[in-house]
């Protein structure tokens, strides 16, 4: 009997501090907090989307060692989500200032650490099977450490391991060369409409979804916008336009990594599209009214809100 399909995370895991402010203050002044948290952020955000929507899922990234090494270990385990490279160096794990604002908007100030030390060679334990998920960012390709390391062990996998990408806020930074490999590669291209126009240049998402499917994206392209919801473009299918619930915005920290992570989940679990952009769109609702990342709901809550909002 084959085994169900994994998650397998390459986004980079760190330690978020977050704070939610009312404003960005001005250069040089002071700013006081209303609301405080130290979590796990990055591709913890996707994973926990992920296991909670029952798939497997496993970090197969670098931890290193120390205080921040720990809070994410405990972390994961408390989600069941397995660790497929081991722990090494003296270097502990990343961080991520996130500052809220009243809105909603959050903007980040990132102190790279352990993260960055994954090597080739702790990947080549890590077994990785046809029908497998490999979740891909662009964190993974901006920072030259580990650009080669992922772009190497990108190109070692079997066709039959499915690819997801999301190239995140930084796409510009990833070198054209590196962005081009990584694309015709990827079978699941997933940003947002921001990302899409900057890649594009288009300012519609599904003008832009519709120029992304011509680069990449064998089983889909899917443009997030927001209150909008997503777009998904397909060969040789209409445009599919999936319509947001409404919600309260406390904190976009996370939001897009929730949708991609529910989305493959289900996907993964053989979900009609439709259904599986509708949980998506309804999981990222619900953590985008929550203070903090990796705040989407179980599948059980998902189902429930699904049959009373669409």
């Amino acid at each position: 009997m084959e085994s169900p399909p994994r998650f397998l995370c390459l986004d980079t895991l760190m330690i978020d501090v977050v704070v939610k402010i009312m404003r960005l203050p001005e250069r040089g002044s002071d700013a006081v907090a209303t609301d405080r948290l130290v979590t796990p952020g990055g591709g913890f955000n996707a994973m926990t989307a992920a296991a909670r929507q029952d798939m497997a899922v496993t970090y197969v990234g670098q931890l290193g060692r120390g205080p921040f090494a720990d809070i994410a270990t405990a972390a994961l385990r408390a989600e069941s989500i397995g660790l497929a490279v081991r722990a090494s160096g003296e270097t502990d794990l990343g961080l991520c200032l996130v500052l809220v604002e009243a809105d909603g908007e959050r903007t980040f100030v990132t102190c790279p650490g352990a993260e960055g030390e994954l090597r080739f060679a702790d990947l080549l334990g890590v077994v990785v099977n046809d029908g497998d998920y490999v979740f891909l960012s662009g964190y993974d390709f901006v920072y030259p450490e580990i650009r080669a390391t992922t772009v190497a062990w990108l190109e070692q996998l079997s066709p039959g391991v499915i690819v997801a990408f999301d190239p995140g806020p930084r796409v510009l930074d990833i070198p054209e060369l590196t962005l081009m490999t990584v694309m015709s590669r990827t079978d699941w291209f997933l940003c947002n409409a921001t990302e899409a126009t900057l890649l594009t240049g288009e300012s519609g998402p599904s003008m832009s979804a519709s120029h992304l499917l011509a680069r990449t994206g064998s089983s889909g392209v899917v443009v997030r916008s927001g209150a909008r919801g997503c777009v998904l473009a397909r060969r040789g299918q209409d445009l599919l336009d999936v319509a947001a619930i409404e919600t309260v915005v406390l904190d976009t920290n996370g939001a897009g990594d929730v949708h991609n992570g529910v989305l493959l989940a289900e996907v993964a679990r053989g979900t009609e599209i439709l259904e599986a952009l509708r949980r998506a769109n309804i999981a990222a609702a619900v953590a985008i009214a929550t203070f903090g990342p990796a705040t989407c709901p179980v599948r059980t809550e998902v189902s429930r809100r699904l049959a009373a909002s669409y």
